[in-house]
């Protein structure tokens, strides 16, 4: 007669029950590629961009039969960012792909084995994520975001000289405070002066408008998810206020920006596949180097300046590569 099963041989074959379970068989195969991709946040811009990667992929030979993508949108917070990240390591999945500045630092502190590619990220080496632009060091490599804000600011002062510009960032999002950081520069050497006010969350989005719109006459919208998702919102209430807005948040120059300076986010995604195509030949991300945007448009918004009373100058139309007429 047989023995009764030791409790901890139940135990081992309950864990692997639930292992079986909790993640496909097709997750095991040697065959598959696991590409696990991560999203900052629910924002159009990062979708366009995945898709775009995920399209690419498929061109390219990379389709379902050769590539399992996993897809996580975790809650915007550096909890759920880290643990979304510690669960493409349970999978063992063979690259991440992150989606904005808080889930590549993520991705950057939490798994030091799965190359990692970054997308849409503003300022990898200012936000910690990489080393260098030639050679990233680590696991780590991607697309930058990073357009010049310097430019954004000089063909808004091509309308009107401003005095006071506030600044919309989150203390939460790292790229937000580097553009924020950046701003104060800009500031400086252009003469104006900084009117900065934190959203963490969209709780205080109204107010802190409130405290700020009164003392400014130009709105600078930094990368933040709590903007990117209130942007219609925030430009609204400016414009209400006959104050013009800027930023590089894309669909920021659609929506009513008077001048937004913003890299594609579907040319984004097809550069990350690009580059994650090459991490599967065997190329290190850390010594893969970091790639620019290949396209920025600059954009001049013609009814914002009608309503704001603002003459569009012809020097700031032959410089647009888009004119919201």
């Amino acid at each position: 007669m047989n023995k009764p099963l030791s409790k901890k041989f139940l135990l081992c074959v309950v864990c692997m029950l639930v292992v079986t379970v909790a993640y496909p068989v097709s997750v095991a195969r040697s065959s598959t590629i696991v590409v696990a991709a991560v999203l900052s946040s629910d924002l159009p811009r990062y979708r366009n961009a995945h898709r775009a990667f995920v399209r690419t992929l498929a061109i390219k030979g990379y389709d379902q039969n050769a590539v399992e993508i996993i897809t996580q949108v975790p809650n915007p917070d550096p909890i759920s960012w880290s643990n979304a990240i510690r669960k493409f390591n349970a999978i063992g999945a063979n690259i991440i792909i992150a989606y904005g500045a808080p889930a590549a630092l993520a991705a950057v502190q939490e798994s030091h084995d799965i190359p990692i590619v970054f997308v849409d990220v503003y300022a990898p080496l200012e936000t910690g994520i990489a080393k260098s632009l030639a050679t990233p060091g680590a696991n780590a490599t991607g697309i930058s975001s990073k357009v010049p804000l310097i430019t954004l600011v000089r063909t808004a002062m091509e309308f009107k000289a401003f005095r006071q510009i506030g600044v919309l960032y989150s203390s939460r999002e790292i790229g937000s405070v580097v553009q924020l950081k950046e701003m104060k520069r800009i500031a400086v050497q252009q003469g104006f002066s900084v009117v900065e006010a934190n959203v963490p969350s969209a709780a205080v989005l109204d107010s802190a408008l409130s405290g700020m719109i009164s003392q400014v006459d130009c709105v600078y919208i930094t990368e933040a998810s709590v903007m990117g998702r209130n942007l219609d919102k925030v430009i609204r209430r400016a414009l209400d206020n006959k104050i013009p807005v800027i930023s590089q948040v894309p669909d920021s120059g659609e929506k009513g920006a008077l001048v937004s300076l913003e890299a594609n986010p579907t040319v984004l995604g097809q550069q990350a596949a690009d580059c994650a195509i090459r991490i599967f030949g065997g190329k290190k991300p850390s010594l893969t180097p970091i790639t620019p945007p290949k396209k920025v448009d600059l954009f001049i918004n013609m009814k914002t300046a009608r309503v704001l009373d603002l003459h569009v100058p012809l020097k700031v139309l032959n410089l647009a590569t888009r004119v919201i007429k």
